[in-house]
C-alpha cells in the first residue's frame, strides 16, 4: 500500500514538474494562468485573478512568477542597462546614438567623465561605437551615461549583431559562459544589453574564434547542457586538446 501510494505521489509530481515546464504560444490579452498565488513577470499583467500576456511569446511559468519570453528581437530599454550604439548624429550639446532600437538614444555632455567643450566631434564622431549605460527611460527615449568603468569609446575590434533575447545566455548565469570565451580566447568582450557585441582581441583569429563561440550560444541558446556543448567546440577547434 506505502508502495503504490509512492507510485502515485511520484507520477503526481512527474505531471506537475511537466506542465511547469511546457511552454505554450501566447498572445496579448490572452490568460495564461488563474490564480491569486501567481506572480505577474516580464511581458505579463494581473488582470483581477487571472495573469494575462502583454506582448507575442512563449508563456514561462516557474514556480510562482509567470512571465512571457519573447520570440522577436526587438531591445526594449531598462535603467541600468549597459548597450553599445554607434553615433549618428551630433547636436549643440551631445551625441544621437543607434541601439538598434525603437527608441531615440541621447548621450550628453554632461554624462561624459571629462569636461567636454568646442566642437563635439573632436571627442565622439558619426560612426563611432560607444558603450553607455541606460541612466533614464522617457516617452520612446533613452538617457545614456558613459561616466561608469568601462564606458566610452570602443576602438578597433570587431562589432556583430544578436537577437536581445540571447544576450543573458551569451553572458550566462553570474557572467560565467561570457568569461570562458574570454579565456578561451583572450579576447576583451562587451555584450551590450541591445544584443550588439564588441569584440578585441589581439589577432585577427582570436577575434573570429570569439565571434564564432558567441554565435554558437546564440544559436543554440534553447538546448541543454549549452556549456559543455561550448566546451567541445573550444576542444574542437583546439584539436581535441587542452
Amino acid at each position: 500500500m506505502i508502495a503504490e501510494k509512492k507510485i502515485i505521489k511520484q507520477k503526481v509530481d512527474e505531471e506537475r514538474e511537466g506542465k511547469k515546464k511546457k511552454r505554450e504560444i501566447a498572445i496579448p490579452g490572452e490568460k495564461i494562468v488563474s490564480g491569486k498565488e501567481y506572480l505577474p513577470g516580464d511581458g505579463t499583467v494581473r488582470e483581477k485573478d487571472d495573469i494575462v500576456a502583454r506582448r507575442f511569446g512563449l508563456a514561462d511559468i516557474s514556480g510562482r512568477l509567470v512571465k512571457v519570453i519573447p520570440l522577436s528581437g526587438i531591445y526594449m530599454p531598462r535603467v541600468g542597462n549597459i548597450v553599445i550604439g554607434r553615433v549618428e548624429d551630433v547636436t549643440f550639446n551631445g551625441w544621437i546614438l543607434d541601439l538598434k532600437s525603437p527608441y531615440s538614444s541621447f548621450l550628453s555632455v554632461s554624462e561624459c567623465p571629462r569636461y567636454i567643450k568646442g566642437d563635439l566631434t573632436e571627442y565622439y564622431d558619426i560612426g563611432d561605437v560607444l558603450a553607455c549605460k541606460v541612466v533614464s527611460v522617457k516617452h520612446k527615449s533613452i538617457d545614456l551615461t558613459i561616466k561608469d568603468r568601462g564606458l566610452g569609446k570602443l576602438d578597433k575590434g570587431l562589432i556583430i549583431h544578436i537577437n536581445s533575447n540571447k544576450v543573458p545566455r551569451v553572458i550566462g548565469r553570474e557572467g560565467s559562459m561570457i568569461k570562458m570565451i574570454k579565456d578561451e580566447t583572450g579576447c576583451e568582450i562587451t555584450v551590450g544589453q541591445n544584443g550588439v557585441v564588441w569584440i578585441s582581441g589581439s589577432k585577427v583569429e582570436d577575434e573570429l574564434k570569439a565571434k564564432e563561440a558567441v554565435l554558437f550560444v546564440a544559436n543554440k541558446s534553447y538546448i541543454e547542457g549549452l556549456t559543455d556543448k561550448v566546451k567541445k567546440f573550444f576542444e574542437g577547434k583546439r584539436g581535441g586538446k587542452k
